[in-house]
């Protein structure tokens, strides 16, 4: 009786040194680290257009106000009236109506401008962009070391027993850039630049 007890308890220890749930942990923590990795991925696919498209709308309707004050003040220099114009009414209306379109589109700019928003929206893009991919690196970073904890244990004595005998374990690929990862995604305003 004490033999079969002895033995049984030597059994138990044994199995229990052989990796029966270390082996499994380590695969489910390796999956799920890949699982954070296709979350970030995801979270910049939906995450950096979208801001890139908040970012040209403001953009654009700033261009358009600048553009306003710009053409007009350009108009506004090409009429010169000389002191012998100042009798001519036509002359001095054309020079007034140029000179309050100046006025009229300074004055949109003064008031939009505490709405101007493209700085801090290229601001935000940016912030987000480098904490995206920072998320990524890290997601990529733990998925690497689980893979690395995983492949470590199946391969390992006495976890090694355990992971071929029950589980026919097989390594886990770690993550590994794709040729021409070293270059940063383009982002494109679509202004041709």
């Amino acid at each position: 009786m004490k033999f079969r007890a002895a033995i049984a308890l030597v059994s138990a220890v044994l199995l229990s040194a052989c990796g029966l749930n270390s082996i499994p942990t380590a695969e489910e923590n390796a999956k799920a680290r890949w699982a954070d990795v296709q979350t970030n991925y995801q979270r910049r696919a939906d995450l950096i257009p979208n801001l890139v498209a908040t970012v040209k709308g403001a953009a654009s309707s700033e261009s358009q106000i600048l553009r306003d004050v710009t053409e007009a003040r350009a108009r506004a220099t090409q009429l010169q009236v000389s002191g012998d114009d100042l009798k001519d009414p036509a002359k001095m209306s054309a020079f007034n109506e140029a000179q309050n379109r100046v006025s009229l589109t300074l004055q949109r700019l003064q008031e939009a401008y505490p709405q101007l928003q493209s700085q801090e929206n290229f601001r935000t893009l940016m912030s987000q962009i480098e904490g995206t991919e920072n998320r990524i690196a890290i997601a990529v970073r733990d998925y690497n070391a689980a893979v690395q904890a995983y492949n470590t244990r199946i391969r390992t004595f006495p976890d090694a027993i355990g992971a071929k005998v029950f589980y026919g374990a097989q390594p886990i690929t770690p993550f590994q850039a794709q040729a021409g990862a070293e270059r940063a995604p383009t982002v494109d305003f679509g202004n041709g630049s």
